[in-house]
C-alpha cells in the first residue's frame, strides 16, 4: 500500500498538472470503485481543480464549488499519468480527463478494494481523517503524548490511523529497525531515551525516502511505487542480510501482512514467534538468531 512519502510525491506531481486545469471528463471503467452517490459524478466534470491534498494515505483533488475527489489506493491501487493520445492500462478503474493528458486511476489483481468518493463540503471532508498525527508537523511531546495514548505493540501503534498519519506495513519496518527496537514492544513500557529514539527515527525515515522517491521521480510521474524498495533494510528481504550486522531478515507472518525485522539489531537476538510457524515447529523453532547457525 502507497504510504506517507509515496502519497506526498503523487500529491506533488499532481500539483504540477492538474492545479488551475479543468477537469474536462470522468470515465468509470469499474462502476464498483465509486462508494457514493450524492453529489452525482457528473457535478465534478467542466470543474477547475484547486488544490490537491493528502489525507492520511487518501489524495484528495479539491475542485471548485467545494467539491472533492477522495482517492484511497489500498494495496494495489496506483496513479498513471497518460499524455494525450496514450493509452490507459487495462487495470483502469477510473480516468480523469484534463486538456494535458489523463490521470488514470488502476488497480491490479482482483480484490477490489481501492475506492473514490466524492463528497461536497469541508465537513464531508473531515469524515476521511482518522485523527492520526502528521509526525513531520509535530514536537517529541506531542508525538510522546500519542504513542503512550494506548497500549499496544509498536508495529501496531505506528500503523494505527487514528494516532499516526499515514504510515504503514514497510515504513513502519524500516522505522523500527532504524530505532533498533522490537516490533512487539509495548509502548507502555518503553523508556524515556526509546521515545526519543523511535521519534528521531520516525522523522528521519519518512523525510529520507521521500526525498529519495522525490529525486526518482523528478520532473515525470512516479510509475514505480511499491512497498518493496532494494534500498530498503528489512522490509521485504526475509531471509536475506541486514545491511548493519549481516544477520538474516526474520519475518513475522500474519493475515496478508508482514513483519520484517532483524533480530541482532532489533530483539537482543531473539527470533520472534511466527503465530502458526512457530505453532507447527514447536519444540524445534529456533529461539535464537544464532541456533540458526
Amino acid at each position: 500500500m502507497p504510504e506517507l512519502p509515496d502519497i506526498v510525491v503523487y500529491v506533488e506531481s499532481l500539483e504540477r498538472r492538474l492545479v488551475g486545469r479543468i477537469l474536462e471528463q470522468v470515465r468509470l471503467n469499474s462502476p464498483f470503485v465509486l462508494r457514493t452517490a450524492v453529489p452525482p459524478l457528473t457535478d465534478v466534470v467542466g470543474k477547475r481543480v484547486s488544490a490537491v491534498r493528502r489525507i492520511g494515505k487518501r489524495i484528495v483533488l479539491v475542485l471548485e464549488d467545494a467539491l472533492f475527489v477522495v482517492m484511497h489506493l489500498m494495496i494495489a491501487g496506483r496513479l498513471r499519468w497518460i499524455e494525450p493520445g496514450g493509452k490507459w492500462p487495462s487495470t483502469t478503474l477510473a480516468t480523469f480527463q484534463f486538456t494535458d493528458g489523463t490521470l488514470a486511476f488502476t488497480e491490479a489483481g482482483t480484490r477490489k478494494r481501492a475506492s473514490l468518493h466524492i463528497v461536497r463540503g469541508e465537513d464531508a471532508l473531515a469524515a476521511f481523517d482518522m485523527g492520526g498525527l502528521e509526525v513531520l508537523d509535530a514536537d517529541a511531546d506531542a508525538f510522546r503524548e500519542r504513542l503512550l495514548r494506548e497500549n499496544h505493540t509498536l508495529k501496531r501503534a505506528l500503523t494505527d490511523p487514528r494516532l499516526f498519519s499515514g504510515i504503514g506495513n514497510a515504513y513502519s519496518d524500516e522505522i523500527l529497525h532504524r530505532a533498533r527496537l522490537s516490533p512487539v514492544a509495548q509502548t507502555h513500557k518503553l523508556d524515556p531515551g526509546e521515545v526519543v529514539r523511535l521519534y528521531a527515527s520516525v522523522r528521519s525515515v519518512l523525510t529520507e525516502w521521500t526525498v529519495r522517491l522525490r529525486e526518482e521521480a523528478g520532473s515525470g510521474f512516479p510509475t514505480k511505487v511499491t512497498a518493496f524498495r532494494p534500498q530498503m533494510a528489512v522490509h521485504g528481504r526475509f531471509g536475506q542480510p541486514c545491511h548493519d550486522c549481516g544477520a538474516p531478515v526474520q519475518r513475522i507472518v500474519y493475515a496478508e501482512n508482514e513483519t520484517n525485522y532483524c533480530a541482532r539489531c532489533q530483539t537482543g537476538g531473539t527470533i520472534l514467534a511466527d503465530r502458526a510457524l512457530s505453532r507447527l515447529l514447536k519444540s524445534s523453532w529456533p529461539r535464537s538468531i544464532d541456533e540458526l547457525g
